[in-house]
């Protein structure tokens, strides 16, 4: 029982980490036939009305009236914020320069966590996560090139705060509400304030549909947004935010590393050495403590 419950968390993690990495370049190939608002948007809204499709029979379960607060709050945060004024921000910065700043959300996460939720900090998880940050800044070292924008910046700020604040608020309200179906309304109701967004921003008919797209369109609809969302809050409401938050540290990782396979971006010693100081804060902050590691946290709280 254990060890499958093991199993199922680092499948859970793994395809998290996969799966956003994926993002990053299936995204930027997008943004070539599709205006970034109505792309956001689009790949929101359909994801959670396909989520909300699946969910149709436990319909009870919304609680609209006790919990609509929840689900804007989440959607505004975790939807609008993130989703939206990434897509739009990454216009005006470099990709590397915007991934880094961003990805001070799992810094941010377990400081939030630790002032809102109680939740320990240790001096070493607080070097673990520098030593990861420090690990997307040199894995991201050779995206900086390009024109910096004060308005990027304050962007991809925006953008790593709201989805801090998002994620650590979800935890906070993860008992009032059913996960999934959170997922899926933050989803349709961030989706639909974007897509109105571009509609009356863009143009529609900038949209070249073509299989490129309706590819990229599919992953987001499908697995970005319902999938590795679902499975990331149900890790972040199972575990320490600190351990959850170290992995994604790989996810510009797993970024880079596609782009050096597929789509013949050069393997640089940046890279490398952002390998090295990611893996080292994700031993550092995910070191059994007592004999009690991340994964068996999660089993124990779930028995």
């Amino acid at each position: 029982m254990q060890r499958e419950s093991r199993a199922k968390t680092a499948l859970l993690i793994t395809f998290v980490v996969i799966a956003w990495g994926m993002c990053w370049p299936i995204y930027k190939m997008a943004l070539n036939y599709t205006p970034p608002l109505l792309y956001a948007g689009m790949r929101t809204l359909f994801g959670g009305i396909l989520l909300a499709g699946i969910l149709l029979p436990q319909w009870r379960k919304i609680e609209w009236k006790r919990n609509w607060k929840v689900y804007v709050i989440v959607g505004l945060l975790n939807t609008v914020i993130f989703n939206g004024v990434q897509t739009v921000g990454l216009q005006y910065l470099p990709s590397g320069l915007y991934s880094v700043i961003v990805y001070l959300q799992p810094v941010l996460v377990p400081i939030l966590s630790w002032m809102w939720l109680n939740e320990s900090l240790s001096v070493i998880k607080v070097v673990g996560l520098v030593i990861g940050f420090l690990g997307v800044a040199a894995v991201s070292l050779d995206g900086f090139t390009g024109n910096v924008s004060l308005f990027g910046i304050m962007l991809a700020l925006i953008t790593g705060i709201g989805w801090a604040i998002g994620v650590v608020y979800v935890k906070k309200t993860s008992s009032q509400v059913h996960g999934l179906w959170l997922v899926a309304l933050q989803s349709i109701i961030g989706g639909t304030i974007l897509s109105m967004g571009g509609i009356a921003t863009e143009h529609i008919s900038d949209i070249t549909w073509n299989i490129s797209y309706i590819s990229c369109l599919l992953f987001g609809a499908v697995i970005a947004v319902p999938g590795a969302t679902a499975a990331y809050f149900y890790l972040m409401s199972s575990g320490e935010s600190s351990k959850v938050a170290s992995f994604t540290f790989l996810v510009p990782l797993i970024a880079v590393v596609i782009g050096t396979l597929f789509l013949n971006e050069p393997f640089t010693y940046s890279l490398l050495l952002g390998l090295v100081l990611i893996l080292i804060s994700i031993y550092l902050i995910n070191r059994p403590e007592a004999g009690f590691s991340f994964v068996r946290r999660i089993e124990h709280k779930h028995l």
